[in-house]
């Protein structure tokens, strides 16, 4: 046993531990998501009804008339369409949302094939706010956004107009106070 050596280490003070510094990660927040309003799903479920069941009475009652009413089934494939898409529009309609970070603007969508889009603020050309009549009708506006590149335009259908407007006036807002650092 070497009592020497521990007792000049004590002498000289308390050992020292060696400690690396603590790293601290950057804070990640994920980004605050926005869904759409329920009034798009409404609208998107009334033109799926609107056009395929006068569409299986217009197959119907012809060919119930006409051929026979084994033919008439043939108006079912329209009826079928109408309760296959009921609920994939609902899992559309879920899939679709956008955030607004710092310094982009996040647009999800998708159920089978996820796409995110992230336009830069600073990338920005021309924000515009759209509304056709049936739109209109809903209390609807879709939001389109147009970039340098055509490919990168989004849009973000079905919002409320009062939410279509704030969102066109930041990003175009946030928009030339990106770009004029170019």
């Amino acid at each position: 046993m070497d009592t020497g050596t521990a007792g000049a280490a004590g002498a000289a003070g308390p050992a020292r531990e060696r400690t690396e510094p603590e790293r601290t990660e950057p804070e990640r927040t994920e980004p605050e998501w926005a869904g759409l309003p329920r009034g798009l799903l409404r609208l998107r479920r009334l033109l799926l009804v609107v056009w395929l069941v006068p569409l299986a009475a217009a197959v119907g009652v012809p060919l119930g008339l006409f051929a026979g009413p084994a033919w008439a089934a043939f108006a079912l494939l329209p009826l079928a369409v109408v309760a296959w898409g009921w609920p994939v529009l609902g899992r559309n309609w879920r899939s679709w949302r956008y955030a607004e970070r710092a310094d982009d603007l996040l647009i999800s969508r998708g159920v089978l094939w996820r796409e995110e889009t992230v336009v830069p603020y600073g990338r920005m050309q021309l924000v515009e706010v759209t509304s056709g009549p049936v739109e209109r009708r809903f209390g609807l506006a879709s939001v389109q956004l147009h970039t340098a590149a055509a490919a990168t335009d989004a849009r973000i259908p079905g919002l409320l107009p009062e939410e279509a407007e704030r969102l066109r006036d930041r990003l175009t807002e946030l928009g030339e106070a990106r770009s004029a650092g170019l």
